[in-house]
């Protein structure tokens, strides 16, 4: 008998009915393609202000506006597409992975592996590939993780193991064995790609360090932010998805940017529910969850004040987010109890 199970609505204890569940979960390309085409639309947009603004002090916030446009859905989009749930087209589906992925900087089939077995062990340390961050956090793994440093320098060394077919035992672990020739082959065209970007400044060719390049990089915090709050503070090695992942009050422009998955928990317990169908789902199962966290702002403010209190040995107790028991102290040395595995 193995010493774990995998994590999901059955090991958390959660029940929906088999028909409910299945008409949630019915697949199409309509509310993938709706989404696109608005994600399409907002990057237009928010370009033409970076194009009006460009030569002025304008264009500054016009590319952080820009930034958070591209990388939010960038990640969110390569996300779903990992899952297979953002379009009923496989071939769509695995186009939108591909590009998004390209944007969110990871080749795109490891994104998918790793983050399968991220659902399968979530938050069990020494099983999931994706923690991204050291537990408990302090300020200084804040700092590295909101900066983009520590999944920048992670995702360069994937692409640099998968360019040189170097795979890591990680890899070998989550990894179909006859998917490797194609991850080598897409991170040797993402490379390539990557460097023309690079070198384009130097024949004039400008449009993707305004476009593309300064506004990924201003953008990326507030893309991480997102990211950050979906387990940090948790339950560590525990069956239950209750304990280890974080739901949190939706904004309508939170939701379009993170494709509704603020409702991680519920995410995490059906992963084969598509984004648009979550809200539904959150509303079936929510007598058997604990009450979202507050929205985005608030949720990341109590986790930047938690991490700074303990990195100055203060209490960690938090005003109104949800927390595992041993991560609420009254201060003196933090004691490890992961490292981060991405």
């Amino acid at each position: 008998m193995p010493d774990y199970v995998p994590t999901n609505a059955a090991s958390s204890g959660v029940k929906l009915d088999k028909k409910t569940l299945k008409s949630i979960a019915s697949r199409t390309d309509r509310p993938g393609l709706i989404h696109l085409a608005k994600w399409a639309a907002a990057l237009g947009l928010t370009g033409v202000l970076v194009w009006l603004s460009l030569g002025t002090l304008w264009v500054w916030p016009a590319m952080f506006v820009h930034g958070i446009v591209l990388t939010v859905p960038a990640y969110s989009f390569s996300h779903e597409a990992a899952h297979g749930t953002a379009f009923r087209t496989r071939w769509l589906n695995e186009a939108v992975l591909w590009v998004t992925s390209l944007l969110y900087m990871e080749e795109p089939l490891h994104r998918r592996y790793t983050h399968t077995n991220h659902h399968t062990h979530t938050w069990h340390v020494g099983k999931d590939s994706q923690m991204p961050f050291d537990t408990p956090m302090g300020f200084g793994g804040w700092m590295t993780e909101v900066t983009g440093f520590g999944l920048l320098r992670f995702h360069m060394q994937v692409f640099w193991h998968l360019a040189i077919g170097h795979y890591t035992d990680t890899m070998k672990m989550v990894t179909p064995e006859n998917e490797f020739a194609k991850m080598t082959r897409n991170a040797r065209i993402m490379l390539a790609i990557y460097a023309l970007i690079a070198v384009a400044p130097f024949v004039g060719i400008w449009w993707p360090v305004w476009f593309l390049v300064i506004p990924r990089i201003m953008g990326a915090p507030v893309m991480l932010l997102f990211t950050l709050i979906q387990h940090v503070e948790l339950q560590e090695n525990s069956p239950s998805i209750l304990e280890s992942t974080r739901s949190f009050r939706g904004h309508w422009l939170a939701n379009f940017l993170y494709m509704n998955m603020n409702n991680h928990v519920e995410h995490h317990l059906y992963p084969q529910v598509p984004f648009h169908a979550l809200p539904k789902l959150a509303e079936a199962v929510q007598d058997q969850l604990p009450a979202p966290d507050p929205g985005f702002l608030r949720t990341n403010w109590e986790v930047f004040v938690v991490t700074l209190r303990r990195s100055l040995g203060l209490s960690t107790k938090a005003g109104s987010i949800r927390q595992a028991p041993h991560m609420i102290t009254s201060g003196g040395p933090v004691e490890r109890v992961a490292e981060r595995t991405m």
